[in-house]
């Protein structure tokens, strides 16, 4: 029995596309495959083989070392693999052991900066075919069935803010190998503040040409490209599609983004505030309805003249509820945090508005409009796509099961009491720990598994000497 057939993937369907693509290997003359997993911090890890093992790998998949799970944000092993259980109490995770990909053919796209490679997106499954528990594409996917057995669809849209800069120095020396390594040298493109001026999208154009050709060729819905409002930092926005297709855009856009602009000089990074003087925080504003499962109408538009409907107020309600535990899938670096601060555009409580950029929870539409939609302001660009849009569908739906009020919406967001999100990341961990929600939806030892990775990270962060303190501290005493 191959993998697939264990794994329960080995639909007509499946065969179909497969072979599909197979054919297309040969008219287009790809040579080599990109088989590629996405990591529990939203990266992209795989291996790449040549086309003529595809179709073996499509039936057997390929092997991948199950450490790859467990790394923190500086790719250091967090967990104790070589005991029992790899530090997790899963026998399959001891001693490093290996996983396995199994491409999925329905997601096979040509890489256009890249000559003749392909590229599949993959399922890591162990040996038996069981799903490998700490698949974060997995869990949306569980998420969207507990959804649809509910009746509902989720359609998502995305905003992405982010920096482009110029490449000076890659910091390819030797002494730069550390883990992490020493961040590049990188210059401006443009002066900020002139935000969506022509002249200074002119001057970005020859980069966002490249970046939007090659997106676009890619097939992903890009909509518009933005000058934002700091220094070299743009906006590009991507059309409403089903959340797991939409997640998908997400970490393959961040990935092709990155790429393409190493191949041309330039340094792209989704790090929402980087450590460059007078850079702006950037943010990933997700647009998010509930559609009727069997007809794909919009559950959130309201009737009667009411902007929303009840099962999106009852949705808001959840969100606002689940708020300080949301944070930690939606800004789930140290870095992230520096956003949340009063009159910055960005939310700094659990407070939701109508067409008010200074909450948590905007809500955007008319009434009847079937593009009703909330718009949650709190994520960072650098979170995985696939828990943030999970924890937003599984708090969003306790909050209808539950019939949660929102309360009125705010029109002075920073003057109006509400409960603060969290100030740091060990905060919205803490909120999530304590989230039985949250542990219900994705299983407590996933939640276990990822404040350990996360709690990692602080912890190093803490044992670092910064250069504030050396700042403060050095001459004074």
């Amino acid at each position: 029995m191959t993998l697939a057939e264990r794994a329960g993937a080995n639909t007509a369907e499946r065969r179909a596309r497969a072979a599909e693509v197979l054919a297309e290997l040969s008219a287009e003359g790809v040579e080599v495959i990109r088989l590629s997993f996405a990591d529990q911090h939203g990266i992209l890890r795989g291996k790449t083989i040549v086309a003529g093992e595809l179709s073996a790998a499509f039936e057997h998949g390929v092997t991948m070392t199950t450490t790859l799970l467990l790394k923190d944000s500086s790719h250091r092993t967090v967990f104790p693999v070589f005991t029992a259980g790899g530090g997790l109490g899963v026998k399959e995770l001891e001693g490093a052991a290996d996983c396995i990909l199994l491409p999925d053919p329905f997601t096979f796209r040509i890489l256009p900066w890249a000559p003749h490679t392909g590229w599949l997106l993959c399922e890591a499954h162990f040996a038996d075919g069981r799903r490998v528990p700490f698949s974060t594409r997995g869990l949306l996917q569980d998420c969207l069935a507990r959804a649809a057995s509910q009746g509902f669809g989720y359609m998502t849209g995305i905003e992405v803010e982010f920096h482009i800069f110029r490449l000076l120095d890659p910091k390819l020396s030797p002494a730069d190998a550390g883990q992490p390594g020493t961040p590049p040298e990188v210059a401006l493109l443009t002066q900020g503040y002139n935000y969506l001026t022509e002249s200074r999208y002119d001057a970005l154009d020859p980069i966002l040409e490249t970046l939007r050709r090659e997106t676009q060729a890619l097939g992903l819905p890009l909509r518009s490209m933005e000058v934002e409002f700091g220094p070299s930092q743009v906006e590009f926005t991507f059309a409403a599609r089903p959340a797991l297709e939409s997640a998908d855009i997400m970490l393959l856009f961040r990935s092709a983004a990155k790429q393409v602009a190493r191949r041309h000089g330039h340094h792209v990074t989704f790090m929402c505030r980087p450590r460059i003087p007078n850079v702006m925080s950037s943010g990933w504003h997700l647009h998010q309805s509930l559609t009727e499962a069997a007809t794909g109408r919009n559950l959130f538009a309201g009737r009667d003249g009411a902007l929303l409907s009840d099962t999106a107020l009852h949705f808001l309600g959840g969100l606002l509820h689940h708020a300080r535990a949301a944070a930690a899938f939606s800004t789930p670096t140290l870095n992230g945090y520096r956003r949340y601060r009063p009159h910055s555009l960005a939310p700094d409580r659990a407070i939701w508005g109508i067409d008010n950029r200074g909450v948590m929870l905007r809500a955007l539409g008319r009434p009847g409009d079937p593009a009703t939609r909330i718009e949650n302001r709190v994520g960072e660009p650098a979170a995985n796509p696939y828990l943030y849009m999970a924890s937003q569908l599984a708090f969003g739906l306790d909050g209808v099961a539950a019939r949660r009020d929102p309360g009125p919406p705010a029109d002075t967001p920073y003057e109006t009491k509400a409960e603060p999100l969290p100030r740091s990341l060990g905060e919205a961990l803490a909120a999530l720990e304590a989230d039985e929600v949250a542990r219900e939806a994705f299983g407590a030892g996933f939640i276990d598994y990822f404040c350990r990775i996360k709690r990692a990270e602080i912890a190093r962060f803490e044992a670092e000497v910064s250069e504030w303190e050396q700042r403060e501290y050095f001459d004074l005493f």
